[in-house]
């Protein structure tokens, strides 16, 4: 079925039992909630392929049974969509009682609704489209492992300019870590980052634990076209240690007990809903390239939890700053001690 709109050349699929209708393979039309970005291919194409796929929802895929059981691409948390909720399956009915979107009166108010919600979207998605045309690379069932790599060989590795992207989580990367990597820690969204943040022309060396899912790491980036991963720092960052090189560390606040200025690094949206009333506020994909905006002095680095002002604080460091904490918790933490939070800008 033809259902131009994510892209120009959108297709979705029908599955059928003869002439009765059993599953529609959405991809990125129709979503829980929601239904996907219009913004990737280029901006003078958002609007078009904005009322594209008004149209195709309307006079394809709304004129399908209420019970049709629908299987999207995307879920929650990919940047293909307008945010959606944490469920990945749904219905044509139940999505035409219940997706805001759907409920526009209009071709126009839906183009309007669904522009309004878009934000930022990690650059990476503009190279994806020909790559994808080109067609990935054959590397085998399961991914060719990350080669381990002796601390001489990693010193050779970032002399010749590779990238040393720390993948633990965030407070084992604050209590001690290899000055100028950035700390990126291994979880669903490490790709997104990693794709956001590290250029993807350069070797990665990775740095992990023992215990961390390695495959899962190779799985996210290879997906993503980063395929120069030279290896991860066999020993750790023991080992570095134990060579007698420099190892930096981080401090850790509570969100409870700021006593410093507070870099909100949440995507806008976040902010807005609701924010620490003084916070300077920076979208994390925007920190390396604002870092010479930000004031000088010590600096609290706030997410939601800390794993995402880890990155920051990397990225901050790797600029020059040595005056930066990270902050365990959100906002909600630091409200439940302190009164309310702002809304809006």
């Amino acid at each position: 079925v033809a259902t131009p709109g994510h892209t120009p050349e959108h297709l979705s699929w029908l599955v059928c039992d003869g002439a009765r209708p059993v599953a529609l393979f959405s991809g990125g039309s129709l979503l829980v909630d929601a239904v996907a970005r219009t913004d990737l291919i280029a901006p003078e194409q958002t609007e078009p392929l904005a009322r594209a796929l008004w149209r195709s929802l309307q006079e394809r895929i709304l004129t399908l049974p209420d019970d049709l059981p629908v299987y999207p691409t995307h879920g929650a948390g990919s940047y293909c969509a307008a945010p959606t909720n944490g469920e990945r399956t749904t219905t044509i009915g139940r999505e035409r009682r219940a997706n805001p979107l759907l409920a526009a009166p209009d071709e126009d108010a839906f183009v309007a609704m669904l522009l309004a919600g878009y934000g930022s979207y990690p650059p990476y998605f503009l190279r994806l489209r020909d790559r994808n045309r080109r067609g990935p690379d054959v590397l085998g069932s399961p991914f060719p492992p990350l080669p381990g790599l002796p601390v001489d060989d990693v010193r050779r590795h970032l002399a010749d300019g590779a990238v040393l992207v720390d993948a633990r989580p965030f407070d084992q990367w604050a209590a001690g870590h290899v000055p100028d990597s950035i700390s990126i820690p291994l979880r669903p969204q490490f790709g997104s980052w990693l794709g956001w943040l590290v250029p993807d022309d350069r070797p990665l060396v990775l740095l992990l634990d023992d215990g961390q899912d390695v495959a899962e790491l190779v799985r996210q980036a290879r997906t993503i076209g980063y395929d120069q991963l030279a290896g991860s720092l066999t020993g750790g960052i023991d080992a570095w240690r134990a060579e007698g090189l420099p190892v930096t560390s981080t401090e850790l606040v509570h969100a409870a007990r700021l006593d410093r200025p507070v870099l909100d690094v949440r995507q806008d949206n976040e902010h807005w809903a609701g924010h620490i009333p003084s916070a300077l506020h920076l979208e994390l994909g925007e920190v390396a390239s604002h870092e010479a905006d930000l004031p000088a002095g010590a600096l609290a680095v706030m997410c939601g939890h800390g794993e995402r002002a880890a990155t920051a604080a990397s990225l901050l460091e790797r600029a020059g700053r040595r005056d930066v904490a990270v902050v365990i918790g959100g906002p909600e933490d630091w409200a439940r001690h302190h009164g309310s939070l702002a809304t809006g800008s």
